[in-house]
């Protein structure tokens, strides 16, 4: 079937959903990637010579620039939720754009006061998920896509850390290493945006499948709160938890391999992602065959609950010592990108789908992220200025633990909660009505 998006500029006319599906996943994947490259690469950098306020400098920008990128989440319930689709392309070059000027203050003004550029460059980044996530939604593979976009995170972590590591030891100096990364990335960033620019809506057999995805005004999104609240409430906690464990794990991923005894990784950042990523895209695109948008929607649920139960497996794997310390990277990371990415992927995608509701992922997934990036926030206020003590190895493992426990009984109470709803609902949650 031949389709085309509108519009005289933006035009792209493909034969077969084949090519259409992999010109969008590889524009998703690639625009996604490269917007890591003007977040994470400082990472790299340990930042030693420097306190601030009592704490190591490095958790200062930390939090700095993630205390920017949760406001920018909260800005985006409703930024995301109104954004019309024509703008979405240029919106992520300009935002880029800001975030690589605040990378060149943070090179330009001294320490410690640069530890404000951090902010302004996590500020517009937060918005970028949301208007990639807007090019894929509401399709017939909507799962495969955004878990090819999610994929893209997960190694983009582990390859952007890579990139810092190795300007380091060619001597670009720790100030200056994040700009230089990103400006590595300016080229492909803009052949990949110009990509998704082309991307044509979803087609009459989509929306049949999946519903039409609308942007969705104030009374809207709150009506939509009120009407789903109690089984959001559970799904929010889940993902506020995995959302702390998966930043520590990325933010401080050599500090974690240290602390395992692996004192130089090197590559090993790319290697366990890879790995990571491989898992996540195979189980979490999958669900793209099932049909039945309710049974996907808690076949997902339930996905969640396997990843906790495999990052219990494998604290218990290595407290025993069947575990060596890159199976328990690689399986942690597992454990705790299942749920985060069936979220993202699936979970509020065809949530959409079997209620037929008037409205969009985006709004949803922001809801959830801003909450999830807020409570890191607050944990690495607690950890850096509290009485807490223990290495980051030993503060993620006890984490872990009443991670597990608290949303493996979220996601109970939510999957009863929607189960009780379909049920009861008078106009059942069924397949979506044919479009004549």
């Amino acid at each position: 079937m031949e389709q085309s998006a509108t519009g005289a500029s933006s035009t792209v006319r493909v034969r077969g959903d084949w090519f259409l599906n992999l010109w969008a996943v590889v524009a998703a994947f690639g625009c996604y990637f490269c917007m890591y490259a003007f977040r994470k690469p400082f990472t790299a950098a340990k930042f030693e010579d420097t306190e601030l306020w009592g704490a190591g400098f490095k958790t200062i920008l930390v939090v700095a620039q993630v205390i920017g990128y949760t406001l920018s989440k909260f800005a985006g319930i409703r930024v995301i939720a109104q954004m019309p689709p024509h703008r979405r392309a240029r919106t992520i070059l300009w935002l880029i754009g800001l975030a690589e000027l605040a990378l060149l203050l943070f090179g330009i003004v001294p320490r410690p006061w640069n530890v404000v550029c951090l902010f302004l460059n996590g500020l517009p980044l937060g918005l970028v998920f949301g208007l990639v996530l807007g090019f894929l939604e509401g399709r017939r593979m909507t799962e495969a896509l955004t878990a090819g976009l999610c994929a893209s995170f997960i190694l983009a972590d582990g390859v952007t850390k890579t990139v810092g590591g190795w300007l380091l030891s060619a001597g670009v100096v720790e100030d200056w290493m994040p700009f230089v990364a990103g400006a590595i990335f300016l080229l492909p960033l803009f052949l990949f945006v110009a990509m998704l620019s082309r991307v044509p809506p979803p087609s009459l057999m989509d929306i049949e499948s999946r519903a039409e995805r609308y942007p969705m005004s104030r009374e809207q999104r709150w009506a939509f709160l009120r009407r789903y609240g109690p089984g959001l409430v559970t799904i929010i906690v889940v993902f506020l938890l995995v959302t702390i464990l998966r930043s520590v794990r990325a933010d401080f991923q050599p500090e974690i391999w240290r602390d395992l005894g692996v004192e130089q990784p090197g590559s090993v950042f790319t290697t366990s992602e890879l790995w990571v990523a491989l898992g996540v895209l195979l189980v979490n695109g999958g669900t793209i065959w099932i049909r039945d948008n309710r049974l996907a929607f808690f076949t997902s649920l339930w996905v969640c609950a396997g990843g906790f139960v495999l990052l219990a497996l494998t604290l218990l794997g290595r407290q025993n010592g069947s575990v060596n310390d890159f199976a328990f990277m690689v399986l942690v990371g597992l454990g705790l990108y299942l749920p985060y990415v069936a979220i993202h992927t699936t979970v509020f995608e065809r949530m959409l789908a079997m209620t037929r509701e008037r409205g969009n992922i985006g709004f949803l997934m922001y809801v959830v992220d801003s909450l999830g990036y807020l409570g890191y926030v607050a944990v690495m206020l607690v950890r850096n200025f509290g009485s807490v003590s223990g290495s980051m190895l030993q503060w993620m493992v006890w984490m872990s633990w009443f991670s597990i426990l608290v949303s493996l009984g979220c996601l109970v109470v939510g999957a009863f909660w929607f189960a009780c709803l379909a049920t009861s609902a008078e106009k059942p949650l069924v397949e979506p009505v044919k479009i004549v």
